[in-house]
């Protein structure tokens, strides 16, 4: 067998994307050369439905197929007279489509272990009027800051000037807790001892009720075998 017209790997062209193949970037490199231009409009389409059959994983999204048109055109070095849906011609500058950074809040970032519910509840807390009405509500508040807090923070024991400090400043100083004052988490998180002692528990307690059960089966076993020897009897 002749390997003189054989062509390996290296002495092609390098495939753009790799995951579409050697077939699907020879094909649009082709069309590129068509004078006819329905007939070339046409087979790009055709050629995006192929590489769109090829990645069924990328049907649901919603920009999939503008996608799809994105790299027909990077495979064609941006050099192809065909026109996608919508219209808008991918060039080498829009081609990456960056997503938009979000900005976290800035005065959010310090306390983000609270989340951003917190941050509202004390700006309302903070418009509140009545005074007995607000000051239960900050203390309901804190009870829930601490909460937080050990969630995030459960080998570190949180103390209530922590939280007081920490409220004080979410309210640029309109809130103040008494010193005297203690918060009271009435939900309290528990450890994860406790869980594996709960965890514990439970199993003796299945245990204890599979015994009871065997012991009942076997006792109700015998009675039954009684009440034959006496019917033959």
């Amino acid at each position: 067998m002749s390997t003189e017209n054989m062509l390996y790997n290296s002495q092609m062209d390098n495939l753009i994307i790799s995951e579409y193949g050697r077939n699907i970037q020879n094909m649009i490199l082709t069309i590129k050369s068509e004078k006819d231009v329905i007939k070339r409009q046409q087979c790009a389409e055709a050629i995006v439905d192929l590489m769109h059959q090829m990645h069924p994983t990328d049907k649901n999204s919603p920009d999939s197929k503008q996608k799809l048109w994105r790299h027909l055109f990077k495979i064609a070095d941006f050099d192809i007279n065909v026109v996608p849906p919508g219209g808008v011609i991918p060039t080498p500058e829009n081609i990456k489509i960056e997503p938009i950074a979000i900005e976290y809040p800035a005065n959010l970032r310090k306390f983000r272990h609270y989340g951003q519910n917190v941050q509202t509840l004390v700006k309302k807390a903070v418009e509140m009027e009545d005074d007995e009405k607000r000051e239960e509500f900050v203390m309901i508040i804190a009870a829930y800051m601490k909460l937080a807090y050990r969630t995030w923070n459960r080998e570190h024991f949180v103390s209530d000037d922590v939280i007081k400090q920490d409220l004080h400043t979410m309210s640029e100083g309109k809130i103040t807790i008494s010193e005297d004052d203690n918060i009271v988490v009435t939900a309290p998180m528990p450890s994860s001892n406790q869980f594996k002692r709960r965890k514990g528990d439970n199993r003796n307690n299945n245990n204890r009720r599979n015994n009871n059960n065997r012991n009942n089966n076997r006792g109700g076993g015998g009675r039954s075998n009684n009440n034959r020897n006496n019917r033959r009897r």
